[in-house]
């Protein structure tokens, strides 16, 4: 499997970050913390696309799950080698970059021992329970952390790098874990015939931890982290994926402090 021309497009969202960057077990991460009570034990784990944590699009949306109370955690897998962001901004930067060599300095076998630092340090922090969202390339990591039980809630964004069916076959058989697909109608990672033989696998109740998957009609792949929100469609499948995972997490015992009332 590699990466498609669909993963490395996109546009730049408008907003002001307010999460912090700190360093975890040598891991430069960007973290959105609740402002009021949360569950301190749990953290989402915010897997990104080949952008990485310093795409703004990204931190807004690690701030907008702290913002519906999850303690939020993206690490920089990438180690600032990023894909640079101009390349959104011509088809000439996309076709000149050197994709390949790109990939072959950051493939999952290269990000999953950083992510797996980060996971260790957290737990020594106190954190127990951890759910897992992935954007393109981040969706084969949460596949991956689900297929070992390490999470307790898996979403996967327009997945990339997943081998179908094998990969969904594999999730069944060895894994417990909830698992979220937010998809769409374009997508040459993750295309019609895989969203179907995953409803196949999964659905109709078969997947007895948890299984559901949404579909966003008139998007293309990356539209939840990287799509163009002044087409109608691609804002409504943005939000919609948000709101969906969000409901999963809930769902799935992430959500934030409720206080008793007496």
């Amino acid at each position: 499997m590699s990466l498609c021309e669909d993963c490395i497009k996109g546009v730049r969202h408008e907003g002001n970050p307010e999460g912090k960057w700190e360093t975890i077990s040598g891991v430069e991460s960007y973290i959105g913390t609740p402002s009021g009570e949360y569950q301190t034990d749990k953290v989402l784990l915010f897997i990104c696309d080949v952008f990485g944590p310093q795409l703004p699009n990204a931190q807004l949306l690690v701030d907008d799950f702290a913002r519906n109370g999850i303690k939020t955690v993206a690490p920089d897998l990438f180690e600032k080698d990023g894909l640079p962001f101009d390349i959104f901004d011509s088809e000439e930067k996309r076709q000149s970059f050197d994709l390949p060599s790109w990939f072959g300095r950051h493939g999952p076998a290269a990000s999953r021992p950083l992510l797996d630092k980060v996971i260790s340090a957290l737990k020594d922090q106190g954190v127990t329970t951890f759910a897992a969202t992935g954007y393109c390339y981040g969706g084969r990591l949460v596949f991956d952390l689900a297929f070992e039980n390490i999470t307790s809630a898996s979403i996967a964004n327009h997945p990339s790098l997943l081998k179908s069916p094998d990969d969904l076959e594999k999730y069944f058989t060895t894994s417990r874990v909830p698992l979220l697909l937010n998809t769409c109608t374009v997508d040459e990672q993750f295309p019609p015939p895989a969203q179907s033989q995953a409803d196949a696998i999964f659905g109709s109740g078969k997947f007895a931890h948890g299984y559901k998957r949404e579909y966003f009609d008139g998007c293309t792949h990356g539209f939840a982290v990287r799509g163009d929100l002044s087409n109608p469609k691609v804002k409504a499948g943005k939000e919609g994926a948000f709101k969906a995972s969000v409901d999963w997490l809930y769902q799935y015992g992430f959500g934030p402090v409720k206080n008793e009332t007496k």
